[in-house]
């Protein structure tokens, strides 16, 4: 049965993507005897869609029709093999898959250790626009990925991880898994922050997670062995449009070719007028926007944004593309930003536009927005950036 996603996606010929059929095994096997109607529900599809991968289930001999919708023997065994759900505590699961806050309760004895754990991370970096996200912040991001069907048996990236969601993931799967039959799963981190990455790393050892890291430039281009092999990511960029464009960049470039893949990207509330420059720059990349959660994210001591911020929940399509593939050399954090002048090219009609506070433009958005002031179109090269100082 090695091949009954693919078989079960080709008869189908979902638009969804195959992730889908992987969602409808998941709930049959953990809530055995469920109906269609539920099912359906459940994973967010049209009934007569789920109605229609569950047939091709049953004709591949992975689920039975009864008094409800089961897993048969060999269903099981492919579910438990291999997408990774043998051992898992089922009842858990259910409880934490309700869309409330009672995971809290569930996971206390978790929050207690995180809490802890985050008392004695390293501190952060305000220069490279670095915030603490609060323990329990970081636990209810795991969550998140739990609830998408993107963590049990996944491969999960964190593109930078000052706010421990590898961690906090990490834990989840030890509770998840009493046995500790996760080995399905696996958690990889990229950074470049030493610190953050050397403290992981203790916690790896000593709680026994199973968490890869490597410390990684993100301006350069991530490394061959990274590209394609990803089920999701979570970032939380500079809170920057070039700080999102590229640290969302290098997790689509990390991403399995497959459609309807989740990526968590935590960023500030922002203007009306940057969010649709934001907006227009995911629509760029091929990403469908699937939720923004108004005040997910709490930070400890980050009052330049109200110690809140936003979860954005986006899907790969079948157009999704990287808008940055090589090194990267424009301001990126909000510092270096507020202190240059950056000369932008209109790819249309090639007219040089000064970027920043006595630039033709305060900020790239206004010129997005706005569009070219020769010939209107809406994208542009990055030339060059030059210190405010130096304009002087």
């Amino acid at each position: 049965m090695k091949n009954l996603i693919e078989q079960v996606k080709v008869n189908v010929r979902l638009q969804e993507g195959a992730n889908v059929i992987e969602k409808v095994l998941v709930e049959c096997y953990t809530d055995p005897g469920i109906s269609t109607k539920k099912l359906a529900r459940n994973i967010q599809l049209p009934v007569p869609v789920a109605t229609a991968i569950k047939k091709e289930l049953i004709k591949a001999g992975a689920l039975i029709q009864g008094r409800g919708v089961y897993c048969t023997s060999e269903g099981m065994v492919f579910i438990e093999k291999e997408m990774g759900y043998g051992g898992l505590d089922k009842e858990l699961y259910q409880k934490l898959m309700i869309n409330n806050n009672d995971w809290k309760t569930e996971l206390a004895d978790i929050l207690a250790i995180l809490s802890k754990l985050f008392q004695s991370r390293p501190q952060v970096n305000v220069l490279t626009d670095q915030s603490k996200c609060t323990p329990e912040t970081s636990l209810h991001r795991a969550i998140l990925c739990l609830r998408a069907y993107a963590l049990v048996g996944k491969q999960i990236l964190c593109v930078g991880d000052d706010d421990l969601v590898s961690v906090s993931i990490g834990f989840l799967l030890k509770r998840l898994f009493p046995e500790k039959d996760y080995k399905k799963t696996m958690i990889t981190v990229v950074d470049n922050d030493e610190r953050f990455l050397q403290y992981i790393a203790d916690v790896k050892v000593r709680e026994g997670l199973l968490i890869n890291y490597l410390n990684v430039d993100l301006r350069q281009p991530l490394p061959n062995y990274f590209h394609e092999q990803y089920d999701c990511f979570f970032t939380d960029p500079p809170y920057t449009l070039q700080g999102m464009e590229l640290f969302t960049s290098r997790g689509i470039t990390a991403l399995k070719k497959e459609k309807g893949l989740p990526i968590f990207l935590s960023f500030a509330h922002k203007s009306p007028d940057y969010m649709l420059a934001f907006q227009r720059e995911i629509v760029k990349m091929g990403l469908s926007l699937e939720e923004i959660i108004p005040d997910f994210n709490e930070y400890e001591g980050a009052q330049i944004i109200g110690n809140r911020g936003q979860m954005i929940i986006l899907k790969t399509t079948e157009e999704t593309t990287p808008k940055i593939t090589s090194s990267f050399e424009d301001a990126l954090y909000t510092g270096e930003i507020k202190q240059t002048i950056r000369t932008y090219q209109c790819k249309m009609c090639q007219q040089l536009i000064l970027i920043g506070i006595q630039g033709d433009f305060p900020t790239i958005e206004k010129l997005k927005n706005q569009g070219c002031p020769n010939c209107s179109q809406h994208t542009f090269h990055f030339i060059h950036k030059k210190g405010n100082r130096e304009d002087h």
